[in-house]
């Protein structure tokens, strides 16, 4: 049924909006003219007044001819066309659209019927008194609803010194508000009050508005604890890990080939920790890199001999978080990390839809960045509860927004102004940050034995499944050349339907291996030889795991992201000495050795002492699947992010009893905490911390590694003051605070005593020619660097 004009008045009428008073004027003239118009012009007379009607309802019944009645639909269309158009319009708040409002005249202009504009104008004369009385009227029921509610000047900016970014705030909403779809979920619809709700209970930018009749925020009261136990059934793992990739199923494969180690070593954890209390955590592991968003280059190249090292570690991780009792949930696309987190649809501009339901989230580096593009505001309120998966490390440098751009070291990566120990990585390289790792096959006594009986003594493994890795140089061919006279070189490069041409004649190639027959035929070779590439993936542990002697190459010099392209952008200066550090520096001869391969006389004469030795399999603890439940276990039940730290030093400390807060152990220049005369909560303990300063030159990696000892960002804090100097012997001539990753140090040439200004920047990395870096060390367990003696 076509509404009358009446009817489309008072729906106008009560659709007008507050703010738009000449504009409400002049549609309430338009439906009058129209009217007039029609009684005029066409004959048409007013119905009865029914008692129903409201003031403002006018019905109109028009009982002229066909062409009355076409006039009218016209008029009514066009009504109904104004008043959607109003509807936008009164989205626009406060704001002023001139576009539309040309618009909407202009639709009027085209109603009025040819030839009948002179009667209209005529009409218009009489119009002026009534339209004031309307207006007037309209004005005293929104006045009295006003008062009603008790908001006369709810939508004024509030002036709050505690929210000095409200105005600016409600400036850019007003601006670009339609720029995300995500403000229009959470009711912002254009107005000067959807935009002070949204910032003031949706972000945090202005402050709680009096007149929205709220009552006391609802405390959310904590869940309760949940006692974690261990899991030794992998089948709901499997289904949270998925299909659809290949990458994926090289994880689940490794999850079942490994589940009765990882079982056993969390009985024998379990007796270690005596049914001790673990809470129970809520964790969301995201694997950014298999995302189809972030090109997921992975998963085509596991069959192709493509990188395995991040798979194998990642499936690792996910199982040991499974084993330890945690609830996991996998992400491995942005839809599922959507639905998990509860992103608001739009483009990632707007907070979650609630608070954040995990405990913790793992994830890489690109997950970190679809986090950040997707969470909001969010993302800067719970970066404390994430932990990031880094391979290489980064150190607090390039990590520390502000200062990486002052000061050179902002790169691709880094500069998300995390806690350096939220950063976790393959090998325990940089104490900065905390070591995951991954585990490699523990052999039973059988394989043991079975390796013993069948080592071919004169039998080497080329590290490098991919063709590229075998281009042949000058030196490459120097060193096969020699190896090839004592021994049968074997190879697992892959290749499609031809041998690869990079491959020499004398090399048996084997192509790519599954994982269990590459393990057979580790389980045979004496030697697993490195060619300088890739650099610190798990191969190699694996081989020294099978009883293989790992031969690799020194570097001179030192490869880092300031000489090598391959670690130039990455957020670390670390130097890597040889192509797998670790295996160099924490397991070493017999099981690893460590030469200059362009050194065609220290290369022969160490195949001839390969061949003359035997060796027995090795595994560090610390990648054994116990290893690594037992350090992830120690992490999410003791490293807290979010949570304030208690001041140090205690307020009103005197300087005298600072000075008594260290001890000198016997006959050394260290000093230790003396607990007897204070207890401070931290984890690791204080009776770990060892305080020491390098040399000159000298890191505080270095300071503490030559003293065996590891060290421990966790502990700076509490020598970085004055009162450490003076207990380590030096004379204070200025004592300055700064902004700088070296300090608290000494400078020699100026007896300069400098601390530290932000915490972000304490850093176990890092060196100066004219400073001695103090160093906060602590002791480790057997086995297991990353944990000290008394950490579980």
């Amino acid at each position: 049924m076509t509404p009358t004009v009446g009817d489309l008045l008072s729906t106008m009428v009560r659709r007008c909006p507050v703010t738009f008073k000449p504009f409400r004027i002049f549609v309430v003239g338009v439906g009058f003219f129209s009217l007039c118009f029609l009684m005029t012009s066409f004959g048409g007379r007013f119905s009865a007044k029914r008692p129903g009607d409201s003031p403002f309802t006018v019905r109109a019944e028009v009982l002229g001819g066909q062409e009355s009645r076409g006039v009218l639909r016209k008029i009514s269309d066009t009504l109904e066309v104004i008043m959607k158009r109003m509807d936008a319009l009164s989205k626009l708040g406060n704001a002023t659209d001139n576009h539309r409002l040309e618009e909407l005249s202009s639709a009027l202009d085209r109603i009025q019927p040819v030839g009948l504009v002179e009667r209209i104008q005529a009409i218009a004369q009489n119009m002026s008194d009534m339209a004031v009385r309307v207006e007037q009227i309209l004005q005293r029921s929104i006045a009295t609803n006003r008062a009603k509610d008790g908001a006369f000047g709810q939508c004024e900016i509030p002036k709050d010194p505690r929210y000095p970014d409200c105005t600016s705030k409600m400036d850019w909403m007003r601006a670009r508000w339609t720029s995300d779809p995500c403000y229009a979920f959470y009711g912002v619809d254009g107005s000067d009050c959807s935009f002070l709700i949204y910032l003031s209970e949706v972000e945090w930018f202005c402050p709680p508005l009096v007149w929205r009749n709220q009552t006391t925020t609802p405390t959310v009261k904590p869940l309760a604890r949940k006692q974690a136990v261990f899991q030794s059934d992998i089948g709901a793992l499997l289904e949270q890990v998925g299909t659809g990739k290949e990458s994926l199923s090289f994880m689940k494969r490794r999850i079942r080939r490994l589940a009765a180690q990882w079982v056993s070593a969390a009985r024998r954890l379990d007796e270690k920790l005596r049914n001790r209390w673990r809470d129970k955590k809520k964790i969301l592991v995201h694997i950014g890199f298999l995302t189809e968003e972030s090109g997921d280059v992975f998963s085509p190249k596991v069959l192709k001999g493509g990188p395995l090292g991040e798979m194998v570690q990642w499936a690792d991780i996910v199982t040991a978080l499974h084993v330890l009792g945690h609830n996991v949930k996998i992400s491995v696309s942005l839809k599922e990390l959507h639905g998990f987190l509860g992103v608001p649809p739009g483009r990632g501009s707007c907070p979650l839809t609630g608070a954040l339901p995990f405990d913790l989230i793992y994830t890489d580096y690109h997950g970190l960045q679809q986090m950040k593009q997707h969470m909001g505001l969010s993302l800067r309120k719970h970066k404390c509860h994430i932990r990031v998966i880094d391979t290489f490390g980064t150190e607090p440098a390039y990590n520390h927004e502000e200062y990486a751009t002052l000061h050179g070291y902002r790169t691709n990566w880094g500069y998300w102004n995390l806690h350096g120990q939220q950063y976790m990585t393959m090998f325990p390289h940089t104490p900065d940050n905390s070591f995951m790792g991954f585990v490699a096959e523990e052999l039973n006594e059988t394989e043991r034995l079975y390796i013993q009986r069948n080592k071919v003594n004169n039998m080497a493994v080329v590290y490098g499944k991919d063709a590229s890795m075998w281009k042949v140089s000058k030196d490459k061919e120097k060193f096969l050349a020699v190896l090839n006279r004592y021994m049968e070189i074997h190879g697992t490069v892959y290749y499609e339907t031809q041998r690869p041409p990079e491959v020499p004649a004398f090399v048996k190639n084997h192509g790519l291996l599954p994982q269990q027959e590459l393990q057979q035929l580790l389980r045979k070779a004496k030697v697993f030889i490195g060619f300088g590439f890739p650099y610190e993936g798990p191969a190699p542990l694996e081989a020294i795991a099978n009883g293989c002697i790992f031969l690799q190459p020194k570097f001179k010099p030192a490869r880092s992201s300031l000489n090598n392209e391959f670690f130039r952008g990455k957020p670390t200066s670390r130097k890597v000495s040889s192509q797998h550090p670790y295996a160099e520096q924490y397991i070493g001869k017999p099981h690893v050795i460590t030469i200059d391969f362009n050194n065609s006389a220290e290369f022969d004469a160490a195949i001839h002492d390969i061949m003359k030795i035997n060796v027995e399999p090795f595994l560090p603890y610390e990648y054994t699947c116990e290893g690594m439940l037992e350090r992830l276990h120690a992490y999410i039940q003791n490293q807290d992010f979010c949570s304030p730290e208690v001041p140090f030093p205690p307020v009103n400390s005197s300087e005298a009893l600072l000075e008594r807060f260290f001890i000198r152990e016997p006959n050394s220049r260290i000093l230790s905490w003396a607990s007897s005369i204070i207890s401070f909560p931290s984890w690791p303990p204080l009776t770990a911390l060892r305080l020491l300063t390098s040399l000159q030159g000298q890191s505080c990696v270095e300071a503490c590694q030559s003293k065996g000892l590891t060290c421990e960002p966790a502990f700076y804090r509490f020598i970085n003051i004055k009162e450490a100097f003076k207990a380590l012997g030096f004379q204070c001539e200025v004592v300055e605070s700064e902004m700088n990753h070296l300090f608290p140090a000494f400078s020699t040439e100026h007896g300069e005593c400098s601390l530290q200004v932000d915490p972000l920047l304490f850093s176990c990395a890092g060196s100066s020619a004219k400073h001695q870096r103090l160093c906060p060390c602590r002791d480790h367990r057997d086995g297991q660097v990353a944990l000290c003696k008394e950490c579980l």
